[in-house]
Formats: C-alpha cells, sequence, structure tokens
C-alpha cells in the first residue's frame, strides 16, 4: 500500500471513531467520514473492498503503529523478553483504551465465527510487530510458535479487559504477566518437544 492510500484510510478511521460509539461500525459512518475528509463514495469501495472487514483490519493495523510509535522511545536492549512483551502489550491496551466502546464494537465484529479466519490473522500481525520490536529474529518453527501463543496472550487479555465495566491496570496487568509466564512455560516444553523429535 503506498503512503498516500495509507493517510487516507487512516484519516478516514480517525474521522469515524466519534460516530463509532454512537452508531457503531457500518459502512454508512464509514462512508461519511470519508465525505468529512474530501473523499467520495467510490473512494471507500476502493480503499475498503471487502468492506468492514478490511475497515476494522485496518483500524487495527492503524493501533499497531500507534503502539510501535509509543515504543519507539523505549530502550529495551537490557529488559528480559517477557518484561518486553508485557511492556508492548500493555501499550496496545493503552492506545484502545482511548477509544474503549470502540473496540469493543470492533470486537464485537470479529467475535462471529464466519470471520474467524481474518480475525486470527488481524490477531497475528500485532503479535508479529510485538515480537519484530522485542528483537525476535527466529526464523524456524519458534517464528509461527511465539506468534501464536502470543495471539492467544493478547486475545485473552482484550476479553478479560472487556470483561470488566472500569478495568484496574494493576489487575490487567498482573494478568498479562501470569499469561506470558504460562505460554513462556508451555513455549519451553513445546521447543524440547521438537527436539525431542
Amino acid at each position: 500500500m503506498n503512503d498516500s492510500a495509507l493517510k487516507i484510510k487512516d484519516s478516514i478511521i480517525h474521522a469515524a471513531l466519534p460516530d463509532v460509539v454512537f452508531d457503531g461500525w457500518t459502512m454508512e459512518v464509514i462512508k461519511t467520514a470519508a465525505l468529512k475528509g474530501g473523499n467520495d463514495v467510490q473512494a471507500v469501495r476502493a480503499l475498503f473492498p471487502t468492506g468492514m472487514a478490511d475497515v476494522l483490519a485496518h483500524y487495527a493495523d492503524l493501533n499497531d503503529r500507534l503502539m510501535l510509535e509509543k515504543l519507539e522511545g523505549v530502550n529495551a536492549a537490557e529488559m528480559r523478553i517477557r518484561d518486553k512483551i508485557h511492556m508492548a502489550v500493555m501499550t496496545r491496551l493503552e492506545i484502545v483504551s482511548e477509544n474503549r466502546d470502540v473496540e469493543a464494537q470492533a470486537l464485537a465484529f470479529w467475535s462471529l465465527p464466519t470471520r474467524s479466519m481474518r480475525a486470527s490473522k488481524v490477531l497475528w500481525r500485532t503479535a508479529d510487530a510485538i515480537w519484530n520490536w522485542a528483537g525476535d529474529t527466529a526464523t524456524d518453527y519458534n517464528h509461527y510458535t511465539k506468534r501464536g501463543l502470543l495471539s492467544g496472550v493478547i486475545g485473552s487479555t482484550m476479553l478479560y479487559w472487556m470483561s470488566d465495566a472500569q478495568p484496574d491496570d494493576d489487575a490487567v496487568s498482573a494478568f498479562v504477566s501470569r499469561r506470558i509466564e504460562n505460554v513462556m512455560q508451555l513455549g519451553g516444553i513445546l521447543g524440547k518437544i521438537k527436539k525431542a523429535s
């Protein structure tokens, strides 16, 4: 995707957020947001050819990029891997917490079984961004295992965060730490199995 198209899509998402809070994620909201920015309906169709799935995939991508921007100033060289992952997951959560109702409606959209495959790809992309930021260079099966396990951490964290009307940051942070510890242990077990096979 070229920078011009990316900027237009970002601007449409940003313009839509205030209306999404009240009207939900709908193509009418997206079209209205596009018109506000001087774009037309044809542009919306070209930018988001599969409709709302493309819109929400881009919304997630935008949040991933905002997460990475916040992490740019972090000196993570001396941090343990688990601490890097914890910081990134919490930063990603901080980004969406600014529009919690919007995020809740996005999660509701992805929750339908017919959208599970695309939802998994969107979640995987976030996990990939986090692992890349953390300095992971694995190219073997570990590359996929790490991202698959982290996708589970991110997904369960979002559900935990959404389950409380007023989520406690310390409680969420502790939840993330526990989940990361669980998957680190599982990852170690899977690694031993792979070496033994």
